[in-house]
């Protein structure tokens, strides 16, 4: 892992730590949405548990079939009153995330493409610097196998015409 952290330059440093930061912000929101999510669920499913057995002692406090039925169907018009609040409050809460995320992403993308744009630019340095290497490894390698001796190849050339 040290070797890791040796070979990380400043450039992908950055970057990293811009995506981490974005990445950050992003989910602390996405976890508080999920809070107020769930307090809404535990809320909603009091409130409906509350008025589900205050209707069942009503109907069983009924004194006749009559009455009882009027007493469910009375129950039915505050419930679908209280699904569509909830169904307003999750809209207004999926309204929110979505508002502080895009404000989120204006904050962290420029500095994200910022830092994507110069581990690109170094990326690229750094690619362009070792294909010049290779080639001249390359140049090298063709010159030793042109000429094994290690000498020249025009001065040994020359040295073979002196000998005839």
């Amino acid at each position: 892992m040290f070797s890791f952290m040796q070979s990380m330059t400043p450039a992908i440093r950055a970057h990293m730590d811009a995506q981490l930061s974005m990445f950050s912000d992003m989910s602390q929101q996405l976890f508080g949405t999920m809070q107020k999510v769930n307090a809404l669920n535990i809320q909603i499913a009091r409130t409906m548990m509350e008025d589900s057995l205050k209707g069942a002692q009503q109907v069983l406090s009924a004194q006749n079939p009559q009455e009882a039925f009027s007493i469910a169907a009375s129950q039915a018009q505050p419930t679908a009153e209280r699904l569509r609040a909830y169904q307003q409050q999750i809209s207004s809460i999926a309204a929110s995330t979505q508002v502080d995320l895009a404000r989120s992403a204006e904050t962290h993308v420029p500095q994200t493409s910022r830092t994507a744009a110069a581990l690109a630019e170094e990326v690229a340095r750094r690619a362009s610097e070792e294909t010049a290497k290779a080639t001249q490894r390359q140049r090298d390698a063709m010159a030793g196998m042109m000429n094994p001796s290690g000498t020249d190849a025009g001065s040994s050339a020359a040295g073979a015409a002196k000998v005839h």
